[in-house]
């Protein structure tokens, strides 16, 4: 204990830093924003969005990335789902659109440009559901660890509400 974990991971030489804002889609004053390598993953996007948001209890996640300047329910329709790498250890029962492995996918693959949102569902069960803008791409990285959170709004909501029973 007490000592720090060194990431084993060799920056792509001509990474560059995305700055997403993660928003809660249900009270958008509670939002991180967070820095994350070109090189990186949808996958470590969402660890760090889980750990941002002070999440314990481990969950399936999507990210959809609606086509640029669709808008309302078209926009979820069309959009492309990367998915935890978890969805695709059962067959798709329902025959829906083939998702995309969020542990394969790089945010370079992604083709982001600044002002661009893809929306992002944690649990399943509980519709987590977020709004991530590209704020900027900003340049080379620097030697600290990304993805990482670089500023904070809000107190996070506990994961799981607690109830209080009638009577006690």
């Amino acid at each position: 204990m007490g000592q720090t974990e060194v990431e084993e991971f060799s920056c792509d030489p001509n990474a560059t830093v995305f700055v997403f804002k993660v928003a809660l889609q249900v009270d958008k004053k509670i939002w991180r924003r967070i820095a994350v390598r070109s090189d990186q993953t949808l996958e470590d996007l969402h660890d760090v969005i889980f750990d941002a948001f002070e999440r314990y209890d481990e969950h399936l996640y999507s990210f959809y990335l609606p086509p640029a300047g669709s808008k309302g329910r078209r926009a979820m329709m069309d959009a492309v789902e990367y998915t935890s790498p978890f969805m695709f250890e059962e067959p798709d029962f329902f025959g829906w659109a083939e998702p995309q492995d969020a542990s394969q996918t790089t945010i370079a693959m992604l083709g982001l440009e600044p002002k661009r949102r893809l929306r992002y569902l944690f649990d399943f069960g509980a519709d987590w559901w977020h709004e991530v803008t590209v704020e900027h791409i900003d340049g080379i990285p620097d030697a600290a660890k990304y993805p990482r959170v670089v500023e904070s709004r809000g107190d996070s909501p506990p994961q799981y509400p607690d109830f209080e029973e009638d009577g006690e």
